[in-house]
């Protein structure tokens, strides 16, 4: 692309970030603003412009599929050679680089669940814990890793003790997993970043070799960094500033890991010379959900209100029922009405604070025959269909193939059931044609002539980065899951006192969490958006949205 084409595609703000080239630069991007856009489009200008060469920069964010979002987007605009990658995912690779040079032996293995090791742990020192118990102690490890603390430390910090453990019972465990972690010779993924800023800190040569490698970095989802993950970026920089970061205080809700938004809205001080955008124009949702989501942060935040440049659009619902299963089955039917005037399921999402929410809802959609898919669920490349498909295209590689790439695909979708008029599929089979649809609309992402060759190394590197196709069910997700994700219609259930805010949320600045919690549920919103409670206990949030 040429250099005014990229930035003509942006508007007046996002221009301005994408011209902000060398120096500290903080984005401060609104829900649906364009954050990807901007980002992906200034390091392209700045590749074309001649500022930087595409194998020095960094571009960093916190999920697989975040960072392959921004490969392909780097892709699409002629910068491939840019590295994309989330924080572990580089220091993984530094890791594995230079640990055999400077300790003389592998990295240590990767322990795959904490969960299994806690519980069998806690099960050794006959510690009653459920599943539920074990999940929170390993959040605790995460936690304190990602804040930087030891043991004693930690013990100092006054958190609220999980799984109803005493300190002592708490640290014993906490010890144990350490102790069994390294007899082991086995590392977690917290383990990943501090075992790279510890060698980065204690070898000069290693780091030299980053700072010759990596010279323009820039960070994705900043609100979301966490102490270890800062310290590992400064390390990164070194001396250098050419630092570009971009997020939003409003969507920051990920503390209990660890992450802070202090990075963020202390930019400025810390970059005396820093230049800073702040992006307001939602491009994703109608004027009247804006306008909700304003009214949610109205006096909450010092940053500037939304503005929405789409349609005004439908006024969002907040409805009340007698209990969970009325409020699920009135959903279930709003979802099949929505289905049967021609919305694509995949554009229909029904969000909740917790996972336990989720079960009447569940009852009622399968009791609608609605077909749904629980965020985390069975991944796409994982599904029957889609390994038979995949290992149909290597063959035909292997043999040589000269048929075009969309008719080889088309062949052998058909051959696993995929016919061109899906609508007569039902359940089983129905989810089946999905998949196998949902392949061939990745075919038609690609650019025209792409080879058979060229689309499978696609299809690994997704794989590979967990870069899936938007789902082809009724999505449901807590709202912590749907960060970052976008659909037509919105459902937003159990919008109750003890469910949002939790009831474990005291402190002002835990209230403050849940309410941005609901401000990502908002914002998550496209064309309509539909607020429910059961019970009589309605959250203080929803009072907020309707006193204009």
């Amino acid at each position: 692309m040429t250099v005014d084409s990229l930035l003509a595609k942006l508007d007046p703000e996002q221009q301005a970030a994408a011209q902000s080239l060398i120096g500290p630069t903080c984005i401060i991007a609104g829900a649906g603003t364009g954050k990807t856009r901007t980002i992906t489009h200034r390091i392209a200008y700045g590749i074309a412009k001649g500022y930087y060469s595409a194998n020095r920069v960094m571009a960093l964010t916190y999920t697989n599929k975040a960072a392959a979002e921004l490969r392909s987007r780097l892709r699409a605009l002629g910068v491939g050679a840019v590295s994309a990658k989330t924080f572990h995912a580089a220091a993984l690779s530094q890791l594995e680089y230079f640990w055999p040079q400077f300790t003389g032996g592998e990295v240590p293995s990767i322990l795959t669940s904490k969960a299994k090791l806690l519980g069998k742990l806690a099960e050794d020192r006959k510690y009653r814990m459920d599943a539920a118990g074990v999940r929170d102690l390993a959040a605790e490890i995460e936690w304190r890793k990602y804040s930087m603390l030891t043991m004693e430390q930690y013990a100092n910090a006054g958190r609220k003790l999980p799984a109803g453990l005493s300190l002592p019972k708490l640290l014993d465990l906490l010890k144990a997993y350490e102790d069994t972690k390294t007899a082991s010779n086995q590392i977690d993924f917290e383990d990943v970043l501090i075992l790279c800023l510890g060698l980065l800190r204690a070898e000069p040569r290693a780091l030299a070799h980053v700072h010759q490698q990596y010279r323009f970095f820039t960070v994705d989802e900043y609100q979301d960094i966490s102490p270890l993950q800062h310290a590992l970026l400064d390390t990164w920089l070194g001396d250098r500033n050419d630092l570009c970061v971009v997020g939003d205080p409003n969507q920051t809700i990920y503390s209990f890991t660890g992450a802070s938004s202090s990075f963020l809205q202390t930019f400025e001080s810390r970059y005396q010379n820093a230049t800073v955008v702040e992006l307001t124009r939602n491009y994703r949702s109608t004027q009247q959900i804006v306008s909700y989501a304003n009214r949610l942060r109205a006096g909450q935040s010092d940053l500037s209100p939304l503005e929405s440049q789409g349609p005004i659009g439908l006024a969002p619902r907040i409805q009340g029922f007698g209990n969970p299963a009325e409020e699920a089955a009135y959903i279930a039917h709003q979802v099949k009405t929505l289905l049967a005037s021609g919305v694509k399921a995949s554009q229909i999402a029904v969000l909740y604070r917790v996972n336990g929410q989720s079960e009447p809802l569940e009852a009622a959609l399968t009791s609608a025959g609605v077909g749904y898919q629980l965020k985390g669920g069975t991944r796409f490349f994982n599904r029957p269909e889609i390994v038979a498909a995949m290992r149909t295209i290597r063959a035909e590689l292997v043999g040589k193939t000269d048929k075009p790439t969309h008719h080889l695909l088309v062949e052998i979708c058909r051959g696993l059931g995929w016919t061109a008029d899906g609508n007569r599929a039902v359940g089983a089979t129905r989810e089946k044609w999905e998949s196998l649809n949902a392949l061939l609309e990745i075919l038609d992402e690609m650019p025209e002539g792409i080879t058979p060759a060229e689309f499978y190394a696609e299809l690994e590197e997704r794989q590979r980065s967990q870069h899936e196709p938007e789902t082809v069910w009724v999505t449901m997700a807590t709202l912590h899951a749907a960060k970052g994700l976008e659909w037509d219609n919105v459902f937003l259930l159990g919008l109750n006192e003890g469910y949002l805010p939790i009831s474990y949320a005291k402190t002002d600045a835990e209230i403050a969490e849940e309410n941005r919690l609901l401000y990502v549920g908002i914002t998550r919103a496209k064309k309509s958006l539909m607020l429910s409670y059961n019970g009589h206990s309605p959250s203080r949030f929803l009072a907020l949205l309707q006193k204009h």
